[in-house]
């Protein structure tokens, strides 16, 4: 049959991560499978977010390392670099994955592959261009963009979101001003700082990644206060100007001018010109509404990744595409499977770096969930010692009265690493007792995890358990 021509079983909208695993995982179990996708291939995750923020902050953190070498015994350097060919390399590090997600390879795979935008006729049918697509099943991965402030929006401002700075900034603006406190605000406002840029972060709410327990929003502006970057919470926006130098922006009575502007002010999903209306698809300003399933409010028709506007992580679009791998496969809805959102990580990739999992002190409070916690200091882990990393901790809620883990937070090098032993465990139910059990490599940054574990066995011996082992041991002596 032509491309284009007949029924497909899925038509997937948008080639981002969602959208892609979509694709590729139903293709290959048989499916006949369009693809639309109407800007670049790879999405957010590939063109604007994890690949090109991650590539820039590890040359920003080896700059640190350079400018701080005497920690190791070396001479501290002033290390000279150009911008440019640091943007460079990191563009030659994302073209180097973009094949992966290439149109050539998802029509290698058996995709139709069509560019351009999709627009609902009605809930079986969509319009590409001139090109009418139908199917049993549609799926909607158009993912999100930055939210723009109304007195940014509202002002004839330059400014560069996600989507822009990577690409179109051309040369190092000697400073520049971010709005927003969150992952995507704090991780590229350090990695400007160590590349030179004067940095200013302002923030809406009263902490820095409000999502996270108020002590490690502390611990972040701390540390990023500490290398230099200027922190303002609590600002609202009341106006937004173009100056001769750039940019100046009034919160709270005070002008921050600078000769850029990041917004990083939250995410919108992609919703407009899908013409949902005559799908029978509802939304809200926050995203499509799905069931647990992840179909929409019109059967057949599934929304995932960041349209949704839930847990906004590339993992997550990966999770839910193949739950919609399955759930338009199997042709009774009792065998279909439903999101379980306990045990989702997150990490923010700052240096150190702060990771998440299951409930935080915060959200077991508000849920009104008892807890211990348990906390242990990553400069008692010998590895972080050598490698100068013992700044950070973990931070381990456990059920009480037993050593199930309920959620874990980890600050330091390597966190996003070391919670996926926390993930591990809380998913398939281990304790740590079992952990503490386990024969860990010495030396290594997992010892962190060990050496939580340990510690609630510590927190166990009792007075009264200790007056038994040492009646045992007297015993054994006489």
């Amino acid at each position: 049959m032509k491309k284009g021509e007949g029924r497909y079983n899925l038509v997937v909208i948008g080639a981002g991560t969602a959208g892609l695993v979509t694709a590729a995982g139903s293709v290959a179990l048989g499916a006949r499978v369009a693809l639309v996708e109407r800007n670049l291939m790879g999405g957010d995750c590939l063109n604007f977010g994890c690949v090109p923020s991650k590539a820039l902050i590890s040359s920003a953190r080896l700059l640190d390392r350079m400018r701080h070498a005497d920690k190791w015994g070396l001479p501290k350097l002033t290390p000279e670099f150009e911008f440019d060919k640091v943007f460079a390399s990191m563009r030659a590090q994302r073209a180097e994955l973009a094949p992966l997600d290439s149109a050539e390879r998802f029509e290698s795979l058996g995709v139709d592959v069509f560019r351009g935008e999709a627009s609902f006729c009605s809930p079986g049918e969509v319009v590409v261009g001139a090109q009418k697509l139908r199917a049993r099943n549609f799926v909607i991965a158009t993912g999100s963009r930055a939210a723009i402030p109304e007195p940014v929006g509202a002002s004839q401002v330059s400014y560069y979101t996600n989507e822009t700075i990577f690409d179109e900034l051309k040369a190092k603006p000697e400073s520049l001003l971010i709005l927003g406190g969150g992952p995507i605000g704090c991780e590229l406002g350090q990695m400007f700082h160590r590349l030179g840029v004067k940095v200013t972060i302002l923030q809406r709410g009263k902490r820095l990644l409000d999502k996270e327990d108020p002590p490690m929003s502390e611990f972040v502006q701390s540390a990023l206060e500490a290398e230099g970057i200027r922190i303002l919470t609590g600002a609202e926006i009341e106006d937004v100007q173009a100056t001769g130098a750039g940019v100046t922006v009034r919160s709270g009575g005070q002008k921050i001018s600078a000769a850029a502007l990041l917004v990083a002010a939250g995410r919108q999903p992609n919703v407009e010109n899908l013409n949902l209306q005559k799908a029978n698809v509802a939304f809200t300003k926050k995203g499509i509404t799905v069931d647990q399933r992840l179909e929409t409010t019109q059967p057949g028709i599934y929304a995932l990744g960041d349209v949704v506007g839930q847990l906004q992580f590339t993992h997550v679009a990966d999770y839910h595409a193949r739950i919609v791998i399955r759930n338009t496969l199997v042709p009774f809805s009792f065998l279909r499977q439903k999101v379980d959102y306990s045990v989702v990580p997150w990490c923010t990739y700052l240096d150190p770096e702060v990771a998440t999992v299951g409930l935080t002190e915060s959200s077991a409070k508000k849920k009104g969930v008892r807890y211990d916690l348990i906390e242990q200091e990553m400069k008692a882990v010998d590895r972080a010692v050598l490698e100068r990393a013992e700044t950070g901790f973990a931070r381990v809620l456990v059920k009480p009265g037993t050593d199930e883990v309920l959620g874990a937070t980890l600050v330091g090098e390597h966190a996003g690493e070391l919670i996926q032993e926390f993930v591990l465990a809380m998913k398939h139910g281990i304790g740590l007792k079992e952990i503490a059990s386990t024969i860990y490599g010495y030396p290594t940054f997992a010892s962190l995890v060990l050496k939580t574990a340990e510690k609630l066995n510590k927190k166990r011996l009792t007075p009264r358990a200790r007056s038994i082992t040492s009646w045992l041991y007297r015993r054994a002596r006489t």
